[in-house]
């Protein structure tokens, strides 16, 4: 089980509101061919670095967050729902911003439109960040860098990671784009195919998924690499082997914040002292659960008793 008793997580990156309005569609437009969507309700939810935290929240881990928003009634509204969910929430305001928000339009459990209001982060104040980080990085057993690549992490992830490899804490990213230099000397990076694929080229079988992520591992001075594949599970790649973890066979609903629960489970048993075998089991199952679920939802403790058959079934090296 997981060791919540005096681990703390901070999760660093890009921090954005989601929204979504639901109701029934039954007509398409007179005016355009489009369907008619009778809202019915309104739901807000923390998204990005903030569905991370909040997964780890869900875990009954004590969690902090650390990220860029604009001085507005979203940037409000954020804080409230984080806080809502014990996210210790350390958001820097940036008033020539906007806060990050994406409108997601639903019916009947299908996405019909998305609306996102964005602009780069990469103008802001990162003097500013980095006061509210590095402080506090003292009082972390692991360090989360989200990169949705909105600008959050653009100017700061060296000076994070080198405190950190001073300190001796464990920094697990999650990559976006082509920007591998920025994560040198972390411990782990946890990119789905695509991304991985945008690091290190094109991978056309296991081999070349193997080879091109052992090479990228040297270079980045890595402990490990976490690919997420899908309906193939995940690959966990270390200079001496290479896992691979079967998926779970489950309906997929919305596969909407997925990447965020990996690393969020994933990173909660790293610091609970699992290996990264075992906590590429636990974030295998927890992904299979909360595919089944509408937009970017979390996992507990209690859905469907996930870390259970972990314990004596799936891991050799606990039996």
């Amino acid at each position: 089980m997981l060791d919540k008793e005096g681990k703390k997580i901070i999760v660093i990156g890009d921090v954005m509101l989601d929204r979504y309005w639901q109701g029934n569609t039954s007509r398409i437009s007179p005016e355009a061919p489009v369907p008619v969507v009778r809202i019915e309700e309104c739901e807000s939810r923390p998204g990005g670095a903030g569905n991370v935290a909040l997964n780890i929240a869900s875990l009954g881990m004590a969690v902090s967050l650390v990220g860029l928003v604009g001085d507005d009634e979203p940037a409000h509204e954020l804080a409230r729902a984080l806080r809502q969910f014990a996210v210790n929430a350390q958001l820097v305001s940036s008033p020539e911003l906007d806060t990050i928000t994406k409108l997601r339009i639903v019916s009947r459990h299908q996405q019909l439109l998305r609306l996102d209001q964005e602009k780069d982060f990469s103008s802001a104040d990162h003097d500013e960040l980095l006061e509210k980080i590095l402080p506090s990085l003292e009082l972390a057993n692991l360090v989360i860098l989200s990169d949705y690549n909105k600008g959050t992490l653009a100017k700061v992830c060296p000076q994070i990671i080198n405190r950190c490899r001073e300190l001796n804490i464990p920094v697990v990213i999650d990559p976006k784009g082509n920007h591998r230099q920025r994560y040198q000397g972390a411990t782990l990076l946890t990119p789905n195919m695509a991304e991985f694929q945008q690091m290190v080229g094109e991978c056309e079988t296991e081999h070349d998924i193997e080879t091109k992520g052992r090479k990228l591992i040297g270079e980045l001075g890595l402990e490990a690499l976490m690919v997420t594949r899908s309906e193939k599970g995940m690959s966990l790649i270390t200079a001496e082997r290479v896992i691979n973890i079967p998926s779970r066979g489950r309906e997929v609903f919305d596969v909407t914040g997925a990447g965020d629960t990996v690393i969020a489970v994933f990173s909660a048993a790293c610091a609970s002292g699992e290996s990264f075998h075992a906590a590429a089991i636990l974030a295998n199952q927890a992904a299979g659960i909360v595919v089944g679920k509408l937009g970017a939802a979390t996992v507990s403790l209690d859905d469907q008793k996930w870390i259970a058959p972990y314990h004596f079934q799936d891991h050799p090296e606990k039996q």
